[in-house]
Formats: C-alpha cells, sequence, structure tokens
C-alpha cells in the first residue's frame, strides 16, 4: 500500500516528470538518498513502470487519426491472438485496445494524411486475420488525453 509520502512523491512526478531528483527532494522535503530508496521501491513494486517520452506524433508530420473498431470471427480458436500479433507489427497502429462486447479490438491509427491513411488500411488493415466487421472513426478533435491520476 502506498503512504501519503509516496502519494506526495507520485503527485510531484506526475505534475513535473522532468524535476531532477535532488530538486523533488528538496519539495518534498527530505534527502535525495531517501527519494531515490523510495523510487527504487515503487519501481520494484510495479508502481512505476518508468519513464518515458511523450512525442507528439502531428509534430512530426501526421496529421490524421483513426479509431478502427473491429469485430472478429470469434469461430476461430486463436482469432484475437494472430490479429493482435499480426497488428502489432503496422507501425501506424499505436494502440490496441480489447474488450468485451460487440466490439472485439480497437486500434488507433495514425497517417500522414488522408492517402497514406488509405494505403494503410488497404494494403496491411483489411490484410489481417480474421476480421468479420470493421468500423472506421474519423477523430476529429483530442479532448482530453491525460494519463496522470488522482492521487
Amino acid at each position: 500500500m502506498l503512504d501519503d509520502l509516496d502519494r506526495r512523491i507520485l503527485r510531484y512526478m506526475q505534475g513535473d516528470p522532468d524535476t531532477s531528483i535532488p530538486d523533488l527532494a528538496d519539495r518534498i522535503g527530505m534527502t535525495a538518498s531517501r527519494l531515490s530508496r523510495r523510487l527504487d521501491k515503487l519501481r520494484e513494486t510495479g508502481v512505476i513502470l518508468g519513464t518515458r517520452a511523450v512525442i507528439n506524433w502531428q509534430a512530426l508530420g501526421y496529421a490524421v487519426e483513426v479509431s478502427l473498431r473491429t469485430t472478429l470471427d470469434k469461430t476461430q480458436t486463436r482469432a484475437f491472438d494472430e490479429f493482435i500479433e499480426a497488428a502489432r507489427l503496422i507501425p501506424e497502429v499505436v494502440e490496441i485496445q480489447t474488450f468485451l462486447g460487440q466490439v472485439d479490438v480497437r486500434l488507433s491509427v495514425i497517417a500522414r494524411d488522408m492517402a497514406h491513411y488509405q494505403d494503410i488500411y488497404r494494403e496491411q488493415i483489411l490484410t489481417l486475420p480474421h476480421i468479420n466487421d470493421i468500423e472506421a472513426l474519423m477523430q476529429v478533435a483530442r479532448i482530453k488525453s491525460d494519463e496522470s491520476l488522482p492521487i
């Protein structure tokens, strides 16, 4: 279980992940070595999985994001595994989610423009195994995209 100090550390890290350990320790009111030990413990217990750079794919020339809601042929026992394994190989698929319900898998696909998306869709997406039905939803705006937790 997390104590109040762990939660405070995580709140500060979410708010400003680039803060150095000495600066973060000063803000929290503890020594850098004690903070390092706490961070090691949070990593060992799997609370902190790592740090990463969040890249703005639009700044790299990708202007289109499409959400593909896919229903698979569930009469095939390995349909999910084979579909997901193949979808992971498509570089423009930036997210894969599975669901219980009418939709089985959702893919987020990015592309430079609509012509590029059509190429990806025709040459890679439609060749994925076990697709029973697919629906494309074109993203108009991203209203909220925040991975911070209410700690």
